[in-house]
């Protein structure tokens, strides 16, 4: 074996003895506990194999729940963030006075930790001095005024208004760096042809920013999956366990209640259901990409 060929290894080497110890070798570990029953104390650990996996869907009755507000989410956060990151696009894209100034305004809060954007939007939610219910009571709608964080049917909602505001910026830039590479012949051809906006939108912008569209909804259905802390900062994973999430309840069962077992196995089907999810939509949409 000729230096040229070991010289590529020794470069890689330090990145990979990182990602090994921080992320593989945990990762099985945690793989491993989870098929055991263990209180993260006892010396001893008891091997229960896919028990664990099973009283998710059958003894748990919170982790069915957190599945579906992570599902939520995850529709949410394609429909809504992601058509806003759009739209903020194409109009920050255009000539006009100030856009580089209004692209870091709604950049800014993507930068921002999720425990601060919580405190900022648990404030303005406030029952009774809340920004939310001010403007509400000012504008003579005080029957539309809540305790938002505090009912169970519009908690989660209200939570996810907060993570649309935070996370908008990130697919805006994403679609921003798309949008700066396309030709212009073929919207000069289009319009030479007599092309409404709209259907040069729909007919050209669209297939151009395909490959744009991969990495966005893919760094999107993982971001949603993954959602936590804003979660645990506003609301807890309250009220009546309505806003909990596969990644707040796994860390309640893991550190709160002690079932290690439990919280490895729910951190392994958070990775089993986006390895279903992400893997076949990016191969699916690279393959189509490159006929």
């Amino acid at each position: 074996m000729g230096l040229r060929t070991v010289k590529p290894w020794i470069f890689l080497l330090p990145a990979l003895v990182i990602y090994m110890t921080v992320i593989l070798v945990p990762s099985l570990y945690t793989l491993y506990l989870s098929f055991f029953s263990w209180n993260g104390i006892a010396p001893t650990k008891a091997f229960v194999g896919l028990q664990n996996y099973m009283d998710l869907f059958i003894k748990d009755t919170v982790f069915p729940r957190a599945l579906k507000n992570n599902l939520l989410w995850m529709v949410g956060s394609l429909v809504v963030t992601l058509g806003l990151g759009l739209s903020l696009a194409l109009l920050l894209n255009k000539k006009l006075k100030g856009r580089t100034l209004m692209r870091g305004i709604f950049y800014f809060p993507y930068i921002l930790s999720g425990v601060v954007v919580a405190t900022v939007w648990a404030w303005m939610y406030n029952p009774t001095q809340g920004f939310v219910n001010k403007i509400l009571e000012s504008a003579g709608l005080e029957s539309w005024t809540h305790a938002w964080l505090a009912e169970p049917k519009i908690a989660l909602y209200a939570v996810f208004v907060a993570g649309v505001w935070q996370g908008v910026g990130q697919p805006m830039v994403l679609f921003l760096a798309g949008l700066s590479t396309l030709p212009q012949d073929p919207y000069e051809a289009a319009i030479i042809d007599g092309a409404k906006p709209y259907q040069s939108f729909w007919y050209i912008t669209i297939p151009l920013l395909q490959e744009t569209f991969v990495i966005v909804i893919a760094t999107t259905m993982i971001a949603s999956m993954k959602v936590y802390d804003i979660i645990i900062a506003m609301t807890g994973g309250g009220p009546a366990e309505s806003t909990q999430v596969l990644s707040s309840w796994m860390y309640y069962q893991t550190f709160k209640f002690a079932n290690i077992g439990i919280g490895s196995a729910i951190s392994w089907m958070l990775v089993f259901i986006v390895m279903i999810v992400i893997v076949p939509y990016v191969y699916y949409t690279t393959k189509k990409s490159h006929l």
